[in-house]
């Protein structure tokens, strides 16, 4: 993987999934790990079920949130829907984790856990070592920290 390369990753989902909340897990571990990083949201969060997006990208220097259309690399999607309204921003070469979610959607009891295991699916194709990862989820969750841990490491391996 190349550390100067600038990664783009879009999640996409409806309110409540914890979209913003995994952007940010990404965001810290990717700072965690020497990466200059930018996020920005956009969302209906006052309308529970509402869309919510957020663009994430890091890398050696990143001047903007926004990532310009058709330059995503990486579509992390919990919501088949938004995921169906947000593929046009892919690149022809990106990695879209659409598979991941109906895998995810299958295997999760607690489908309060499908956002860690998304992120732990994403984590195989990123530059960020694994101890960054579990600092930033040790960070940002409040509770079930072990528990989100897991379901990250079931993905990722």
């Amino acid at each position: 993987m190349n550390k100067n390369k600038i990664y783009n990753i879009l999640f996409c989902g409806i309110g409540g999934q914890g979209v913003l909340k995994a952007s940010e897990i990404c965001g810290i571990a990717a700072i965690k790990d020497g990466f200059n990083a930018k996020k920005s949201e956009i969302h209906g969060m006052s309308q529970r079920g509402g869309s919510v997006e957020s663009h994430l990208r890091f890398g050696k220097e990143i001047y903007s949130p926004i990532i310009p259309e058709g330059d995503v690399d990486y579509l992390v999607p919990f919501y088949k829907d938004e995921h169906d309204r947000m593929a046009f921003l892919l690149k022809k070469e990106g990695v879209d984790l659409l598979n991941w979610l109906e895998k995810a959607e299958n295997e999760i009891k607690d489908k309060y856990l499908i956002n860690t295991y998304m992120l732990g699916a994403l984590s195989r194709y990123l530059p960020i070592s694994e101890e960054s990862w579990l600092y930033a989820i040790e960070n940002v969750f409040n509770k079930f920290i072990d528990k989100n841990k897991e379901i990250f490491l079931i993905a990722r391996s």
